[in-house]
């Protein structure tokens, strides 16, 4: 079975975002920094999901049980259903892409096991501030 670990980080609330998704895969590891521009914490979240669900299915990994620190997320994947409305797209986007796979599990863990999800995720809003100062 594949391990994805997600975490999406804001610096600011909104603010500059960035996905972090750490996967383990057949005794290798893949890391991804995705800078996302500037959403909510939470969105931030729910985006790392998304991005580490299309990775899989890119990368053909159909056996996949995803980790987050997110109680928000793990609580929506569980009840297929976002109290927020404003969540409820990304939540309906993730539903669809999880449901193309033959077997997905989402666990809540504690931040302090997501600590390489959570580095990457702060890596990629550092990607964000680079892109805008490029600009």
């Amino acid at each position: 079975m594949i391990e994805v670990y997600i975490d999406g980080a804001t610096a600011g609330n909104p603010g500059p975002s960035g996905a972090g998704v750490f996967i383990k895969a057949n005794g290798t590891v893949e890391r991804f920094s995705i800078p996302l521009g500037i959403m909510s914490n939470h969105e931030a979240e729910y985006h790392a999901l998304i991005k580490g669900l299309e990775i899989c299915l890119e990368k053909k990994f159909m056996t996949v049980s995803f980790r987050t620190d997110s109680e928000l997320v793990n609580r929506g994947i569980e009840k297929e259903f976002a109290k927020n409305k404003a969540f409820a797209p990304l939540l309906e986007k993730a539903l669809l892409l999880s449901r193309q796979l033959d077997l997905f599990f989402m666990k809540w863990i504690p931040s302090s096991e997501n600590k390489v999800a959570d580095e990457l995720a702060r890596l990629a809003i550092r990607k964000n501030e680079e892109y805008d100062s490029s600009q």
